[in-house]
């Protein structure tokens, strides 16, 4: 009974350790707007029994969605997942307030090698993070 800690299997083929996302919306074509206007995309949006969802664009790499519908309550408690913001977050960033959102964190360094983050409550109450390297 050594003090040593057990040997876990690394799981393989493994890139990344998030895989996919979803932010809850309540009022679902004002969270797909937010999003669409904040980033300049056009969301993809499905509909099938109670649930919606609008599909953030990816060429690869980690995918997401905004979905409603039973079990998705927005809120600001909870993980927080960090949206990528391109080469400099500002750019997103100046359009959070004026989509409807509120920034609770401006543009702050983390260190000069992994870039800035900022962190913003969507119009839906989620709390999220953006992360750029400028």
């Amino acid at each position: 009974m050594g003090g040593t800690a057990p040997k876990h299997k690394k799981i393989e083929n493994t890139k990344d350790v998030v895989s996919w996302f979803e932010i809850p919306a309540i009022n679902f074509q004002q969270s797909v707007d937010f999003y669409n206007q904040i980033f300049g995309i056009e969301m993809e949006t499905q509909f099938n029994d109670n649930y919606a969802m609008a599909f953030f664009p990816v060429n690869k790499g980690i995918g997401g969605s905004i979905v409603a519908g039973p079990g998705s309550t927005p809120g600001e408690a909870g993980p927080l997942v960090y949206l990528n913001a391109g080469k400099d977050l500002d750019i997103v960033l100046k359009h959070i307030e004026p989509a409807g959102g509120r920034v609770v964190m401006s543009k702050t360094m983390i260190s000069e090698d992994a870039g800035y983050f900022a962190i913003f409550i969507d119009p839906e109450g989620n709390k999220l993070a953006l992360h750029s390297t400028h």
